[in-house]
């Protein structure tokens, strides 16, 4: 047996309020849409990973979900032009990531980071 893929599931009642901070800011592509739940991603493969965390590295609080870009500085402009605000960084980490936290609309702790 061997996983195939792992799926962050995010209760709300607003599904539409996805769209702003994961389609239209950080670029991810509308999947699939059934009304009572949207999924955006990525045809592109990439590594499954969950992470156990007791803090988020550096003091931080652990983030709900982290979100590696190719370019931390571009989704950062990205995110304070969308009218998001930075709640943590941007922060160059003595473990080798730049990254930043943010809220995204349902209020989860999203860590965007890229490997230096």
């Amino acid at each position: 047996m061997k996983v195939e893929r792992i799926v962050a599931n995010i209760a709300t009642s607003d599904i539409a309020a996805a769209k702003r901070f994961y389609q239209d800011v950080l670029g991810l592509d509308l999947l699939m849409d059934m009304g009572w739940i949207a999924t955006y991603g990525s045809e592109e493969r990439m590594q499954a990973q969950v992470s156990f965390m007791a803090q988020g590295g550096s003091g931080t609080p652990v983030p709900d979900l982290s979100v590696e870009v190719d370019d931390v500085d571009a989704a950062l402009e990205a995110m304070k032009t969308a009218g998001f605000a930075v709640e943590y960084g941007p922060a160059d980490e003595p473990w080798g990531v730049r990254r930043f936290y943010v809220r995204d609309p349902f209020g989860r702790l999203v860590n965007i980071l890229v490997h230096r």
